[in-house]
């Protein structure tokens, strides 16, 4: 049987480590100087429930400019990871509107994307700006997930991606529940498991 394929859009500000944190899930190395990204793509295999899974990683631009590709990789996303620097305030609100622009392009509810709000830069914790609790709080306000990591130390790096895609299997097993209305003459299409 072969693996089920997920698309992972990794997004946020420029700066935040969203290259650092791929680099480290894929390679399991810490790049240390920053290069802006256009856009890169990875791909890796991992084993989540016993059960493998291959993730399409799409790490996306940060920088204004590149703000007209953002619809495109949106659509393209199953989920979703939002990071944000926990030294960087801005960075956080600039993550607010990320999920805001994810669910206006998707036409969707919060709470039925598969979503991660990704505190980066853990290891930083003495010049900190944005406090757990205040990304906490918003994640659970927006009905996302949440966790703070580190690409330095590989601290929550593996954990967000692997909970992401428990998450996207678990809501793509859910009817959905935007309430959009549905087109006439449109079937539900189902969950199934192969065992």
């Amino acid at each position: 049987m072969t693996p089920k394929s997920y698309n992972i859009v990794v997004m946020g500000s420029g700066g935040v480590g969203k290259s650092a944190l791929t680099i480290q899930f894929v390679r399991s190395v810490f790049v240390d100087e920053y290069d802006p990204t256009i856009e890169d793509s990875y791909r890796k295999t991992i084993t989540v429930n016993g059960k493998p899974k291959i993730l399409d990683v799409l790490d996306t631009a940060g920088q204004e400019e590149y703000n007209t590709l953002r619809p495109q990789y949106i659509r393209s996303g199953d989920g979703f990871l939002i990071v944000y620097s926990i030294t960087d305030k801005q960075s956080f609100f600039d993550a607010k509107k990320l999920q805001s622009e994810i669910l206006n392009t998707k036409d969707a509810d919060p709470g039925t994307i598969p979503i991660y709000l990704v505190g980066n830069k853990k290891d930083l914790e003495d010049m900190r700006a944005v406090p757990t609790a205040e990304g906490q709080a918003f994640a659970t306000e927006s009905t996302i997930g949440f966790l703070e990591a580190s690409a330095k130390t590989a601290e929550g790096v593996t954990e967000m991606f692997t909970e992401l895609t428990n998450k996207i299997d678990e809501m793509s097993c859910k009817p959905k529940a935007n309430h959009k209305p549905k087109p006439v003459g449109k079937k539900e299409q189902g969950c199934c498991t192969m065992m």
